[in-house]
């Protein structure tokens, strides 16, 4: 999915400009934002539809709205609930008018003379995206279990799997797949341990440690995953969401130790920063180019991609927390459990 370039101006760093040599990019961050006006975040979400989406967002303390084809506008206030639409012409009135709900979330939004719903996917509000899985898990633990990954062809590079705690104790964890807390309600590791082959590894405490200078640090809810594991993932996740699961009969980058599932968490409170969207939600707040949500929201993922890119990580395209290092190709599928490694 693309995002008008108007709108990905507003939400990327892209004007960063390189850094100097023994300086970080990060150095070139341009300020963070002041949060968003408290009253207004009821109202931040897509409405519409599929065919027709309205995103309202806010930026610079004001509050905008912008539809996939067309530019943003912004939403002067008059009221809680009712907003004048900034127009170029000042006899050109337009207003916008929020509905809510009896927890005073907004529903649905009336502009140009119809009424558009929000559209709501799960994962808003702190909440843990999730899915029914499509077969019983322990069932599909069993068959995957029994399987074997794809095979490959080629040199690989031994694989050299850390612990990235090891390294450095104050990246901290917090490994769904552990726990019931995931998109699928189950417990698929034994054990919350994170591991990446060493050079990725290494690239992640050098991200940590350059985040220090500005109050934040990494927090990571998964790395290297046994192949077992995405095939349970694929096998469980109906066809329609299957853009945010890997294929085992390709393999995951998860599986070869060089793909990182991580955001950022404050310094000063040991807690997790607020993103665009939720941790593996499947829905288009989680692609990085995402025009929604706040500008502090924004700024966090931007800032947590600069750190890791500057490293040789990439994000990935459906995913704002989903990091690929570079040489990921030189590893091959692996399936051995968090118990087996040394």
């Amino acid at each position: 999915m693309s995002f008008p370039s108007s709108l990905y101006i507003l939400v990327s760093f892209a004007f960063l400009t390189p850094a100097l040599q023994g300086q970080t990019m990060l150095q070139s961050v341009p300020p963070r934002p002041l949060p968003c006006h408290e009253s207004w975040l009821p109202l931040i979400s897509n409405y519409g539809s599929s065919a027709e989406t309205l995103y309202v967002f806010e930026k610079d303390q004001s509050l905008f709205i912008a539809g996939k084809q067309t530019d943003f506008v912004r939403l002067d206030p008059m009221s809680d609930d009712l907003f004048r639409v900034a127009s170029e012409e000042p006899d050109d009135r337009k207003f916008l008018k929020f509905r809510r709900d009896r927890a005073g979330i907004a529903s649905s939004i009336m502009y140009r003379g119809a009424e558009f719903k929000r559209i709501t996917t799960g994962g808003e509000g702190g909440t843990t995206f999730k899915i029914v899985p499509l077969r019983n898990v322990e069932q599909l633990r069993k068959e995957a279990l029994a399987g074997q990954p794809p095979a490959e062809k080629g040199k690989f590079i031994r694989p050299d799997l850390v612990e990235i705690t090891k390294m450095d104790s104050t990246i901290k964890l917090d490994i769904r797949y552990a726990t019931t807390n995931n998109f699928m309600n189950e417990v698929f590791y034994s054990q919350p341990r994170a591991f990446l082959q060493r050079s990725a590894g290494e690239a992640v405490v050098r991200a940590h440690r350059n985040l220090k200078t500005l109050g934040y640090g990494l927090l990571i809810h998964d790395a290297y995953r046994p192949w077992y594991v995405t095939k349970m993932f694929w096998d469980a996740t109906p066809n329609d969401k299957r853009d945010f699961v890997a294929d085992p009969a390709k393999g995951s980058r998860h599986n070869r130790g060089c793909a990182i599932d991580i955001t950022l968490y404050e310094l000063s409170t040991g807690k997790a920063v607020e993103m665009p969207s939720g941790y593996d939600e499947f829905s288009e707040r989680a692609f990085p180019t995402y025009p929604g949500g706040t500008s502090l929201q924004r700024w966090h993922r931007e800032l947590l991609r600069v750190a890791l890119e500057e490293q040789g990580f990439n994000v990935y395209e459906w995913e704002w927390w989903h990091f690929d290092y570079k040489d990921w190709r030189r590893y091959q599928i692996l399936n051995v459990t968090f118990e087996q490694i040394q």
